[in-house]
Protein backbone atom coordinates (compact mmCIF):
# COMPACT_ATOMS: atom_id res chain seq x y z
CA UNK A 1 0.00 0.00 0.00
CA UNK A 2 1.12 3.37 -0.88
CA UNK A 3 0.09 6.42 1.40
CA UNK A 4 1.16 10.13 -0.12
CA UNK A 5 0.96 12.87 1.07
CA UNK A 6 2.24 16.76 1.01
CA UNK A 7 0.33 18.52 -1.46
CA UNK A 8 -1.72 21.99 -1.35
CA UNK A 9 -2.10 24.99 -2.77
CA UNK A 10 0.74 27.42 -2.64
CA UNK A 11 2.14 30.73 -4.68
CA UNK A 12 4.31 30.20 -8.19
CA UNK A 13 7.59 30.48 -7.25
CA UNK A 14 7.11 28.35 -3.81
CA UNK A 15 7.82 24.40 -3.18
CA UNK A 16 6.57 22.24 -1.81
CA UNK A 17 7.47 18.03 -0.58
CA UNK A 18 5.47 14.98 -1.30
CA UNK A 19 6.25 12.32 0.65
CA UNK A 20 4.55 8.81 -0.61
CA UNK A 21 5.17 5.94 2.43
CA UNK A 22 5.24 2.13 1.82
CA UNK A 23 3.57 -0.11 4.13
CA UNK A 24 5.14 -3.83 3.69
CA UNK A 25 8.61 -5.24 3.47
CA UNK A 26 9.68 -5.27 0.26
CA UNK A 27 9.95 -2.03 -0.46
CA UNK A 28 13.48 -1.98 -1.50
CA UNK A 29 12.30 -4.46 -4.57
CA UNK A 30 10.97 -1.55 -6.09
CA UNK A 31 11.95 0.96 -8.54
CA UNK A 32 9.52 3.89 -7.90
CA UNK A 33 7.67 7.00 -9.61
CA UNK A 34 5.38 9.92 -9.11
CA UNK A 35 3.03 10.52 -12.21
CA UNK A 36 0.38 13.72 -12.54
CA UNK A 37 -2.65 13.95 -13.52
CA UNK A 38 -4.02 17.98 -14.33
CA UNK A 39 -7.80 18.37 -14.97
CA UNK A 40 -9.09 17.30 -18.65
CA UNK A 41 -5.23 15.92 -19.25
CA UNK A 42 -4.07 12.47 -19.56
CA UNK A 43 -1.71 10.96 -16.64
CA UNK A 44 1.98 12.19 -16.86
CA UNK A 45 4.91 10.54 -15.17
CA UNK A 46 7.00 12.95 -13.72
CA UNK A 47 9.77 10.82 -11.78
CA UNK A 48 11.47 7.80 -11.88
CA UNK A 49 14.14 6.16 -9.37
CA UNK A 50 15.50 3.26 -9.04
CA UNK A 51 16.07 0.54 -6.29
CA UNK A 52 18.35 1.79 -4.34
CA UNK A 53 18.10 5.30 -5.21
CA UNK A 54 21.42 5.61 -7.37
CA UNK A 55 19.17 5.92 -10.68
CA UNK A 56 16.51 8.93 -10.85
CA UNK A 57 14.58 9.87 -14.05
CA UNK A 58 12.75 13.18 -14.49
CA UNK A 59 10.63 14.71 -16.90
CA UNK A 60 12.02 17.47 -19.17
CA UNK A 61 9.27 19.61 -18.24
CA UNK A 62 10.24 19.70 -14.16
CA UNK A 63 13.95 18.57 -14.87
CA UNK A 64 15.96 21.46 -12.71
CA UNK A 65 12.77 22.25 -10.45
CA UNK A 66 12.28 18.95 -8.99
CA UNK A 67 14.17 16.50 -7.33
CA UNK A 68 13.28 12.97 -6.31
CA UNK A 69 15.12 10.74 -3.73
CA UNK A 70 14.23 7.58 -1.42
CA UNK A 71 14.69 6.05 1.92
CA UNK A 72 14.68 2.56 1.98
CA UNK A 73 14.87 2.53 6.08
CA UNK A 74 11.69 4.39 5.69
CA UNK A 75 9.82 2.62 2.97
CA UNK A 76 9.23 6.03 2.09
CA UNK A 77 10.17 8.24 -1.11
CA UNK A 78 9.70 12.00 -1.30
CA UNK A 79 9.54 14.43 -4.65
CA UNK A 80 11.32 17.51 -3.69
CA UNK A 81 9.13 20.63 -5.98
CA UNK A 82 10.68 24.20 -6.58
CA UNK A 83 9.90 27.09 -8.50
CA UNK A 84 6.47 25.74 -8.66
CA UNK A 85 4.67 27.10 -12.03
CA UNK A 86 0.88 27.06 -11.85
CA UNK A 87 0.89 24.63 -15.27
CA UNK A 88 2.42 22.17 -12.34
CA UNK A 89 -1.05 21.89 -10.52
CA UNK A 90 -2.40 18.32 -10.92
CA UNK A 91 -3.51 15.84 -8.57
CA UNK A 92 -0.08 13.83 -7.98
CA UNK A 93 0.27 9.75 -7.59
CA UNK A 94 3.08 7.70 -6.52
CA UNK A 95 3.22 4.57 -7.58
CA UNK A 96 5.76 1.50 -7.51
CA UNK A 97 7.18 -1.06 -10.38
CA UNK A 98 8.54 -4.23 -8.96
CA UNK A 99 12.23 -4.30 -10.56
CA UNK A 100 14.69 -6.85 -11.23
CA UNK A 101 17.57 -4.64 -11.34
CA UNK A 102 18.46 -1.34 -10.38
CA UNK A 103 17.50 1.00 -13.65
CA UNK A 104 14.99 4.12 -12.98
CA UNK A 105 11.78 1.79 -14.71
CA UNK A 106 10.94 4.90 -15.95
CA UNK A 107 7.63 4.63 -18.74
CA UNK A 108 7.21 1.21 -17.41
CA UNK A 109 3.48 0.44 -16.23
CA UNK A 110 3.25 0.10 -12.71
CA UNK A 111 2.67 -2.58 -10.32
CA UNK A 112 0.75 -0.72 -7.40
CA UNK A 113 -0.15 2.77 -6.98
CA UNK A 114 -0.98 5.18 -4.33
CA UNK A 115 -3.76 7.47 -3.69
CA UNK A 116 -3.12 10.93 -5.09
CA UNK A 117 -2.66 14.14 -3.29
CA UNK A 118 -3.45 17.16 -5.05
CA UNK A 119 -1.03 20.12 -6.05
CA UNK A 120 -2.45 23.47 -6.88
CA UNK A 121 0.13 26.19 -8.11
CA UNK A 122 -1.48 29.97 -8.33
CA UNK A 123 -0.11 32.81 -10.13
Amino acid sequence: QLQASGGGLVQAGASLRLSCAASGDTFSRYAMAWFRQAPGSGREQVAAISRSGGLVHLSDSVVGRFAFYRDNAKKTVYLQMDSLKPEDTAVYYCAAVLADNDSSYYGARPDYWGQGTQVTVSS
